[in-house]
Order: structure tokens, then sequence, then C-alpha cells
């Protein structure tokens, strides 16, 4: 049998099973994404108002970070510095419900490159808006 299937016979068939598998492959991508910006907001939500009633500072979000790693070494993403970007996040788009949606499309990185770029909620809300239509990759963004 040779390699090119695309003589095959059944290559209508297995196109069709492949755009099958791309497409919800791409859906799981996605509703992980959003899993994972719902689970950064919260974080963030948390830090924020711990920050906010003066229970916590650097340190103690420091030792937050620390505990996380040491706790559990397979959990990725959450260094002080990260945990400080989330409620940076979460203190950024709490008051406006549109942008939060639209964030939570859109990946970490393209997160972070707005809301610590863009000074106002206009210019987020276009560089949201583009990223999503666009499908604009971090470095194009």
């Amino acid at each position: 049998m040779s390699n090119d299937l695309s003589n095959s016979p059944f290559h209508q068939d297995f196109a069709e099973i492949l755009r099958h598998i791309q497409k919800k492959r791409q859906k799981v991508f996605a509703q992980a994404n959003t899993a994972l910006m719902e689970l950064y907001w919260h974080v963030g939500k948390i830090v924020s108002e711990k920050v906010r009633q003066e229970e916590w500072g650097k340190g103690v979000v420091k030792a937050l970070a620390q505990y996380i790693s040491q706790t559990d070494p397979g959990i990725k993403g959450f260094s002080d510095k990260n945990l400080w970007r989330m409620k940076q996040f979460y203190e950024t788009y709490q008051a406006d419900e549109k942008l939060a949606t639209l964030s939570r499309e859109l990946p970490w990185t393209h997160n972070t490159i707005i809301f610590s770029r863009c000074k106002t909620a206009p210019e987020r809300e276009f560089y949201l808006g583009l990223s999503i239509e666009q499908r604009l990759t971090s470095r194009e963004l």
C-alpha cells in the first residue's frame, strides 16, 4: 500500500474524520482556555480582596506562590509575579462585564499584553475584539 493516501478510495471519509477531530480539538482547547481564565480571575479576585483588606502584601503573595509550588510541584504558572498579574487582570476588568467576557476568549499571554499595555477601557476593548476577530498571535498583537 502506498503512503500517498490522497488517491485512496477512502480519502473523503478520512478527510471528514480528520476535520471532525480537528474541530473537536479546537473546541476542547477553547473550553480549557476559558476555564483557565476563570481560574485566574478567581485567584486574582481573592488576592485583590486580601490585599485591599490589608491582610496580604508582597511577602504573603510570595509565600502563597511557594506554598503552591511546594505542595503541588506539578502546578505551574502560579509564581508570585503571575499571582500579581492575576490580581491586575481581575482589577482591570471587574467593573466592565463586556470586557471581562471578551478577555476569557483569549489566552493568558494575550490578556497580559492587553491589560498591561492598554491604558483605557476603549483601547482594551479594541485590542480584545481585534485579537478575537482576526485570531492574532501574541507576536502579532
